[in-house]
């Protein structure tokens, strides 16, 4: 099955992509630039998805997730980690992991505490703020690797899915020796969807978790082993999910 590149949303137009389309796609020197940080301080972080655990939740029994977790409230310009916490979704919006608290081990101190990632969480949510009103966010940040290990790795066990927040951020870090990994995204209300796959390393998928549904098709690997490499940021209103 063929894959088709991503069409890249121009960078002064994401607000209104996001708006029309529910989602925008964004080449990796924009990041940089939307950040206000150069493509070496994003790069420095890049080791540290060779430090994640295991995930030892997978109720399909695989050993091909490795991840670390961490919350942030931001407020206006003031970005704060919370003390660690589960991550925690309902059953409506993850069918296969949902209704469950899972701990994972939190981001390292040095890549939470690092410029370039307090400038990316911090941007993004004032994309946020643009189209919801300025107002705190509660941020979920999931460093993920998915690999062959079991033959096939599956970046979305659950499927095409919503996460239950307001925004999503997909980044891809890396991707070494592997076919799939396909970006999908379908209109949650809608006959429409569009299909292609990141390559560039911190190029960047947004979502509207509103308006679409998305999904990452499983990995093989080339030859003998390989991986995916994600940061997943998701942007909530209002609290986190599960508390009340």
């Amino acid at each position: 099955m063929t894959t088709s590149a991503p069409i890249f949303t121009d960078p002064d137009l994401v607000i209104q992509a996001l708006r029309n389309d529910g989602y925008a796609v964004l080449r990796p020197q924009h990041v940089a630039a939307l950040a206000g940080c150069d493509g070496a301080a994003l790069a420095a972080l890049i080791p540290s998805w060779d430090d994640l655990a295991l995930d030892n939740y997978l109720k399909d029994g695989g050993r091909y997730r490795r991840r670390r977790h961490s919350c942030f409230i931001q407020d206006g310009r003031q970005l704060t980690q919370t003390e660690h916490r589960a991550h925690w979704q309902p059953l409506e919006y993850n069918a296969l992991h949902g209704g469950m608290q899972r701990l994972f081990e939190p981001i390292a101190p040095a890549i939470a505490a690092s410029p370039a990632w307090i400038q990316l969480l911090g941007t993004l949510g004032h994309v946020c703020s643009a189209l919801r009103g300025q107002q705190p966010w509660f941020i979920e940040a999931h460093q993920f690797r998915i690999d062959t290990t079991d033959g096939i790795g599956r970046p979305t066990p659950e499927g095409a899915h919503r996460d239950g927040v307001d925004f999503v951020a997909v980044l891809l870090i890396g991707r070494a020796n592997i076919k799939g990994g396909e970006t999908r995204i379908f209109e949650a209300d809608g006959p429409n969807g569009k299909r292609f796959t990141l390559t560039e390393p911190w190029s960047l998928l947004l979502l509207d978790d509103a308006t679409v549904i998305h999904e990452s098709t499983p990995i093989q690997p080339l030859e003998t082993h390989g991986h995916r490499d994600t940061l997943v940021l998701t942007y909530r209103a209002g609290r986190f999910q599960g508390d009340y």
